[in-house]
Parts: C-alpha cells; structure tokens; sequence
C-alpha cells in the first residue's frame, strides 16, 4: 500500500486526480487565502483587521450598552481596542471552550446573526474576530464579566495563558486576574499582525484610523472615543472625538467654512421589507424594519460629496441606499423646477431637464441605513447590496424633499428653496453652455488645428515624459534652454489662472490658462477626464519660492483637484523645490531652500571666520542656464515634493479661507497668526 507522499512523488508533471482535493479546515482557510477576507495583505488588508475589532465595539456603543471607545497603537506593532461594552460571554460553548474562545477561533460565530443581541451592527458575517486571530501572530483578550477580569490569549491560533516567566502553556480556560464592581463591563483586545502573511511595508495610517473614528462619533452620538499612538518617532498627544448632534454635526463637519446656500435638511423614516434567508436549509421569509437617516446642505461649490452608511460601516463604493437616495434627490428637484419655471431655463425649453450632476452641485450628504443583516457586495463591505433598501431610501426620500420645496416641512424656508433651485438652474445653464463649447472646440481641431497650445514647447517622448508648469514668459526662457527636450516640456502660465473651486465650469473652460492646461495634457476634464490618455507621467510646478508662486501653485492645484483629480490620486503631481539663495564662497557655490537654512548656513561660515557672497533668488527667471538646471530640473539634484490629493485639499480650504467671499475667516486666520508674521510687516 502506498502512502499520500509516495504517490505524490511519482506524479507526473499536469496530473490531476484525487490527492490534489484539499480540505482546509477552521482558520487555515484564512491563512491561504487572506485576500478573500480582508481584501489583500498590504495596508489597507492590515486597517481592515484592525476595523474589524473596533466595529465590535462601535457595535456594542450603537445597541446603548457601551459610551467609550480607546485605540491604540503601541511601540511594539501591536494594535489594542478597548469598549465598556457588555463584554464578550465567558461561559463554556462547546466542551472545554468558552463562548469567548469560540468568537476568536470558529468562522461564522457571533452575536449578530438574529438571536436578539444585536438588532443592527457592522460585522454580521460572523468572520471578523476569527479572521483577525488567523492573521495575528499573538492576540490577548482581557473580559469584563461578573465581577472580575477574565484573560485568554493566543500564540499561532492556539489558545492559552502566559506564565510569569514568559512560558506559554495551550488549554481552554480563561484566567482570573484581578477583582472588578460587578457592575464593570467591557472588553479589551491586543493582538500582533503576523509579518509572515502582510508585506514588509505594510502598516496603519495614523490619520486614516483618525478619520474614521471622527465619522463613528457622528455615527453614534454620545460615544466618547480616544485615540492613542504611541509607535516609535511618534510625538503625537491622544486625541479625543465626540458629538452630540448626530449627521447634522457631521454634514457641519463637512462643510467647514464652505457658505451655505441652505440650511440643513434631515429626511428621515423607517419601513419594513420581506428577505427571504436561508434559515436550516430552507428559504424563509423574514421580515426586516429600515430606519433611513439623511442629512444634507447645498453649498457654495461645484463639488459633490454623498457619504454613506449602513449601520456603523462606511460604504465608499455606495450601493443600493445610495442609488435611491440619487434617483429621488432628481426627480424631487426636476419637480421642483419644473413649478417654479425660473426665467433663465425658459429660452432652453426642452433642454431644460435637472440632471444628476445638476441636482448634486454643491451638495454635501450624509446617507445611512440602520438594518438587521445587511448583504455587502464582498468581505470589505464597501458597497450595499440588499435591492430592496432601494425602495425604501427612495420613496422617503422623494416624500420628505416633496414638503421641503413644498415649505410644509419643518425648517423648510422659502429663502433657502429659491436659493438651491437658482444654484440648479445656473448649472443647468452652465452644463449646457459647456457641452456647447466643447462641441466647438472638437470641430475646431477636426478642421486642422493639432490643439496644442501655441505656448507650449513640448517634448519627443510621449507619455513617459514630464510637463514642467512654469510662471511666466521670465521663468519659461531659461527653463526651454536648460531642459531636455526629449522628455522635458515647458509650459508658461501668463495670465491668471481662474478660482476652480468658485468659477463656474463654463469659467474655467473659458479661462484660457486652464484651457492650456488641459490641451496640453489631452486627457479631457471633469467627468470626462481619463487618466489613460495623459501626454505625460508627471506634472511638475514650478512656481516661484514668494508668496505669487504659492498664489499660483495654488490655483493649479485647485483646478487639478476639481477637474483633474485622477492626477493626484495615483501620484502624478509634483511641485519643484526652488532655492531662495546661494552662497559663494571662492570657488563654491551652495544652494540654501529656506530662510532659516540661510542663517544656520551664515553663522557656520562666520564661526570658521570665512569670506561669503550671498545671491538671492526671487523668482526662477533670475537663475542662470546652468543654477536652473542643477537645482530644479536635472533628476540627479533636484529636489521634488510629491502633491498628494490630502494637499490639494488643504491648498483650497487654504484659498477659502484667505480668497473667499467670507470676510470673518479671512480676519480670524490674520488675528491668529499676526504675532508669528508680524515682524514681516511694515510697520
């Protein structure tokens, strides 16, 4: 008789039989294959572990059983959340193995699969604390139960107790380690990725987890969560988020400084729908209530922005609550239009049709669902699956914003109706303008024209070059001079670039910098953009080291934002390191970025009792060939920053604040910082 391994060995190469049939059992499934479960093992599969744990707690917070939260990040790589929760059950499940271990070490076990626990809540599949186990090297669980403190811990998957001594010992109980008031409760949980499974560089970004848990406390009022890293080169104080006030708060959040166009509507509601469940191997019908809970404002902007919920679980993708939220939220405003006739939508007749993007111009939304056992599209619950919440989100959607135009709707003012239905008719009008001039400038281009600017002194190689975005006719001069033309193209921006974030889209395709940028990059803008058909791989600005260079670099990066985002999502933008001065000293000559280097710079020069000559540079029109080469173009010894798209964001709140229409933000920012800049001034 031959064994499995013998017969292994005299297989032939492409065989297929029997003892290729692999059964993985308990959590090896997990192991070999974490991408099913967690999405990857990069980063983002890393945030997800750690999520997993922290709905458990949001879970318990959002039934009222728990008030306070606490993350954190410790030196050592591991992650720990901790709830005051009803703490997870500690008494014995299956033979020696308590409820607590059953939760951490079997697939598909949990409170949450409607035996009245949970009415709603994030993790429903029953996977997330199992998952987070087979991932973990080393886990520790402390209980709060019953008057004491009940700890079990994991080393590989497999349950057990440290010793004093560091010595592991397996077995199923769990270990009494201090006395607690009976009416303490909650539970804490410690575990250690294990750096076998996720990618060497993987980690957990600080202000991404940050983030998020700013959204939870809008998600569940009332819920105190903290926040602490204490990783290594980590200075940061712990931090501590709360709100009162629910979406509404969240869609403040959210608008900032932005001006409003309206107040804050909250549509709200609940019905019922009929799921049909597997339930011991037969479809039953189970019928499941919906509470839907909106919150929105139109603002001041072009942008959009709908965030949504199911539960506690944030949907980025969106899904089916969404997509009924969109189809009302249309046909609600067409109605709406389509009683108030506005004077300027009139010479457009049958044109004059809101569409979706019309309708969410300036819209700011906060979209959630509360219901027992949601279906995600995938383990990573990122979008809504369940078809008959659809329904639901639509018809109290197109009810509650019916009595809002209507003005039968508590808080509902005229002001505010006239305000938004202007704003859509104006975007009506601007849709319609701009797809009349871009029709005209494909005909252009079909009667000749190559659409490249007249400006523009390109490259040969294409898409692998860069465009260097330049400030002026001073600085392109020398910039053509010192490039390579083979992958180097130079574009001068002569006049103003207009304010993305405030001009209409009709303004921007008019303003005929922005019309350069976008020809010269041939990728389209807006919806239309494809970041496929760029004519270069990067994008690099280079404005001036002055107070008009950072003017300029931030409109660009305003109007990259708003119509070209793509770019900066995959990292394709950059801004050029300029020096504000040079020293010579004989021979030498060194190249200083800031005015504090210069000073440092000096006085080692002064102490060492050398002669120096010191050349400041206000603009790159003022370098020679040869300085504008070395320090900003040659690859070798430039210095670039990568522009991410968290910068260009707080490049436009940064021209809100001191270019917007609002004078109060504008005055409290100077008030703020005047002592730190007052020395610059003229006085």
């Amino acid at each position: 008789m031959t064994t499995k391994t013998e017969r292994t060995k005299n297989k032939k190469p492409g065989s297929y039989d029997a003892d290729d049939i692999e059964v993985l059992e308990g959590l090896d499934a997990v192991r070999k294959r974490p991408g099913m479960y967690i999405g990857g093992t990069g980063s983002g599969g890393l945030t997800h572990l750690l999520w997993e744990i922290i709905d458990n707690g949001v879970d318990e917070a959002a039934g009222g059983h728990a008030h306070l939260l606490e993350v954190l990040f410790h030196p050592d790589g591991s992650y720990e959340v901790t709830d005051d929760g009803r703490g997870i059950p500690i008494e014995n499940k299956e033979g020696d193995a308590t409820a607590l271990e059953i939760v951490f070490t079997e697939l598909h076990a949990g409170g949450k699969f409607g035996t009245g626990a949970y009415g709603a809540s994030g993790g429903l599949h029953g996977v997330g604390a199992s998952v987070v186990n087979a991932l973990a090297s080393r886990m520790e669980i402390e209980v709060d139960r019953k008057g004491s403190t009940h700890r079990l811990e994991f080393r590989d998957q497999v349950p057990g107790q440290t010793a004093k001594n560091g010595r592991f010992t397996a077995g199923h109980s769990l270990k009494k380690t201090r006395k607690i008031p009976a009416s303490k409760t909650g539970t804490r949980v410690r575990f250690w990725p294990d750096r076998d499974i996720f990618d060497s560089e993987a980690t957990i970004d600080y202000q991404e987890v940050r983030e998020r848990l700013g959204q939870v406390c809008f998600l569940v009022p009332g819920l105190k969560i903290r926040l602490w890293d204490k990783r290594k080169g980590s200075r940061r104080s712990a931090e501590e988020f709360v709100s009162k006030g629910g979406l509404a708060d969240y869609v403040d959040f959210v608008s900032g400084e932005t001006q409003p166009v309206t107040g804050l509507v909250h549509l709200t509601g609940s019905s019922e729908f009929i799921e049909k469940v597997p339930v011991d191997g037969k479809l039953t019908e189970v019928t499941r209530e919906c509470q839907v809970d909106i919150a929105l404002r139109w603002v001041q902007n072009y942008e959009s922005q709908i965030i949504s919920f199911v539960n506690t679980i944030p949907t980025p993708d969106g899904g089916t609550h969404v997509a009924g939220f969109e189809r009302s939220l249309t046909t609600a405003m067409n109605q709406a239009v389509s009683a108030a006739d506005p004077r300027k939508l009139r010479k457009l007749k049958g044109e004059a049709k809101v569409q979706k993007e019309d309708a969410q111009e300036g819209l700011i939304a906060v979209v959630r669902v509360v219901f027992a056992e949601p279906q995600f599209r995938g383990q990573t619950k990122r979008e809504l699956g369940t078809p008959e919440v659809q329904k639901i989100v639509s018809a109290i959607t197109r009810d509650a914003l019916k009595e809002w135009f209507d003005g039968t709707a508590k808080g509902s003012k005229k002001v505010h109706v006239k305000a938004i239905l202007d704003k859509v008719a104006d975007a009506i009008v601007n849709r319609i303008s701009t797809k009349q001039a871009l029709d005209n400038r494909r005909k252009a281009a079909q009667l000749g024209s190559n659409g490249l600017p007249d400006k523009l002194s390109d490259c040969r190689l294409h898409p692998e070059g860069e465009l260097l975005i330049v400030e002026g006719d001073s600085a392109a001069g020398p910039a053509k001079r010192a490039r390579d033309s083979a992958w180097q193209a130079v574009l001068p921006l002569r006049g103003k670039v207009v304010n993305a974030g405030k001009g209409t889209k009709k303004a921007v395709l008019d303003n005929a910098e922005a019309a350069a940028l976008f020809t010269a990059i041939g990728a389209g803008s807006g919806p239309e953009f494809d970041l496929a058909s760029r004519r270069y791989d990067r994008l690099i600005l280079l404005a001036d080291a002055d107070v008009d260079g950072s003017h300029i670099r931030c409109l660009v990066l305003t109007l990259i934002f708003h119509y070209m985002r793509p770019l900066l999502e995959e990292g394709h933008v950059y801004a050029a390191q300029p020096p504000t001065h040079a020293i010579v000293l004989g021979q030498e000559k060194e190249f200083l970025y800031s005015e504090a280097e210069l000073q440092d710079r000096v006085s080692e020069i002064k102490e060492k009792g050398r002669r120096y000559r010191i050349t400041r540079f206000k603009g790159l029109g003022e370098m020679d060939d040869g300085e504008l080469l070395e320090t900003t173009l040659n690859p070798q010894t430039r210095v670039l920053r990568r522009i991410t798209l968290q910068d260009a964001k707080q490049a436009e709140k940064a021209f809100e604040v001191m270019m917007g229409a609002p004078v109060e933000p504008r005055k409290d920012f100077i008030v703020k910082h005047s002592r730190d800049y007052g020395h610059a001034l003229d006085v």
